[in-house]
């Protein structure tokens, strides 16, 4: 499979790039013609299920705004013809599409990729310098825009801003994109971009959880489930000596009752990929009205239907005895390993109806009336 890195191998960009050094990739999408104007991004800005923001000002004058969606046309005939940008997250998820060129960055696993978020700068346009904690690959959509990054910087924000600018920066290099070049940055490089053009930027980022973002989810995953973790208790205890302490031993057994839970594969491990196939899913797919059968669901593969990945449905399985564990949006679904390759591999599953067996069948059939899959039954 091709993949955007130039002459860099996927082997070679993860040895010596990925999470430790910027990468730049000229014409990683050469001759690129983007599916997406300007307009259509503003259009989708105005969009009730859109998570869209509009950002004007410039770090030389300090005079951030930041506004949320959705807008109506209004906002935008009255913007400058300088120093703004609209950004607007999960655009492959509205335009099915696009998910076509997330899908080149399958060299990183599928259940690191996060979304594909697009911004439109006027000249001049910017969100200021400031770090991230996750990794970027920044795609040059349309016209041209100066990058300056730094690795060493002083992390102080820009007080009272309502973005996290950084108060000062200083760039150690700077490059400017054109259509088609493509800049990959590891988390906390300070990075700036500004507009020398009207233009777009898409930026490929990648999910990162943080310990916090974890154990609040193992936390309500347990809550929810028929074994809670167990609870504490001290049938050894002594006397209250001194109101309110609590002893080291106690603080000691609470410790190890917690721990317990984190050892505990059995039930940690269908957590962990339970809460990676929602995590940061902002919409969840909505059930079709109509409820399908195993019959139907076989009847139109057969009659060479096309199964489509519902645009907001994330997948991840592990392998487990006899098959794998599929799950989808936060639900689990036993089948073969063949069948959630498949269903993971591509946003139009390559299923041959000739070899499904029932259980396969089912699970296709469950994905369909829950809406994670989507049944085309006219032959593409």
């Amino acid at each position: 499979m091709n993949t955007p890195l130039g002459e860099i191998g996927p082997g070679q960009f993860l040895a010596e790039y990925w999470q430790k050094k910027p990468c730049l990739v000229r014409q990683a999408f050469p001759g690129f013609k983007p599916l997406v104007n300007g307009d259509d991004l503003a259009g989708l800005a105005c969009e009730e299920m859109a998570e869209a923001r509009l950002v004007r000002g410039s770090f030389e004058a300090a005079d951030w705004r930041l506004e949320h969606g959705p807008f109506n046309k209004d906002t935008f005939r009255q913007l400058p013809e300088n120093c703004w940008t609209l950004l607007v997250q999960d655009v492959e998820k509205h335009y099915a599409p696009l998910q076509e060129l997330v899908h080149q960055f399958s060299f990183i696993p599928d259940w690191r990729l996060d979304d594909l978020m697009i911004s439109f700068a006027a000249t001049g346009g910017s969100v200021g310098p400031h770090f991230d904690q996750y990794d970027v690959f920044l795609l040059q959509a349309e016209g041209k825009r100066r990058w300056r990054i730094a690795v060493d910087y002083d992390p102080e924000l820009l007080p009272d801003c309502p973005l996290n600018v950084l108060r000062s920066f200083t760039a150690e290099h700077e490059w400017v994109l054109e259509p088609g070049d493509m800049l990959y940055l590891p988390p906390g490089v300070a990075h700036h971009g500004v507009a020398l053009e009207p233009g777009m930027t898409w930026s490929i980022g990648a999910r990162a959880p943080s310990a916090a973002d974890l154990l609040q989810g193992l936390g309500e995953w347990l809550a929810f489930s028929a074994d809670e973790g167990g609870r504490y208790s001290d049938p050894g205890l002594q006397p209250a000596s001194r109101a309110g302490e609590i002893d080291r031993q106690t603080l000691q057994d609470l410790q190890e009752m917690m721990r317990s839970k984190l050892d505990d594969t059995d039930s940690l491990h269908p957590f962990l990929a339970a809460f990676m196939s929602r995590f940061r899913l902002a919409n969840e797919p909505a059930s079709p009205p109509d409820v399908t059968n195993m019959v139907d669901v076989a009847a139109a593969l057969m009659n060479g239907a096309t199964l489509m990945r519902n645009p907001w449905t994330r997948l991840t399985w592990f392998e487990v005895p006899g098959g794998a564990r599929l799950f989808s949006t936060g639900q689990p679904y036993d089948c073969s390993v063949e069948l959630a390759e498949a269903l993971c591999g591509h946003i139009y599953p390559r299923i041959d109806p000739n070899v499904l067996d029932e259980v396969s069948l089912e699970v296709i059939t469950r994905l369909v009336n829950t809406g994670q899959l989507l049944i085309e039954m006219n032959q593409r």
